[in-house]
């Protein structure tokens, strides 16, 4: 565990989250226990996870998201080919020029 504080950004997402989950599980016409029981964890963390506590696991997190069918938005959350940051650093990196090596007889190819 970490001792730095959280910053209020993922505190706040966090806090958002749980009430979304809760709102969804509400929606739906589902206990706390029930939910409990689909992702398979106890009521106590069913409860944590919707006051947004941030040490709920995330396979828990994972688990009901997949019980309200939004296991694909969780899989996109940061899908490498939409990282615009990444991409725009990796392309700066990229050399300006490519040049066909020498092959020598000790490199092994034919």
């Amino acid at each position: 565990m970490s001792n730095l504080p959280l910053p209020p950004p993922v505190i706040r997402a966090l806090t958002k989250l749980g009430r979304d989950i809760s709102l969804a599980r509400r929606r739906r016409q589902m206990t706390q226990e029930s939910l409990a029981e689909r992702i398979g964890s106890s009521l106590r963390t069913v409860r944590r996870l919707e006051k947004g506590d941030p040490h709920i696991s995330l396979h828990h997190i994972a688990r009901a998201l997949h019980v309200f069918g939004e296991i694909e938005r969780f899989n996109q959350l940061l899908d490498t080919g939409g990282d615009i940051i990444g991409l725009t650093l990796m392309n700066e990196q990229l050399p300006q020029r490519v040049r066909t090596r020498k092959q020598t007889k000790e490199s092994g190819a034919i």
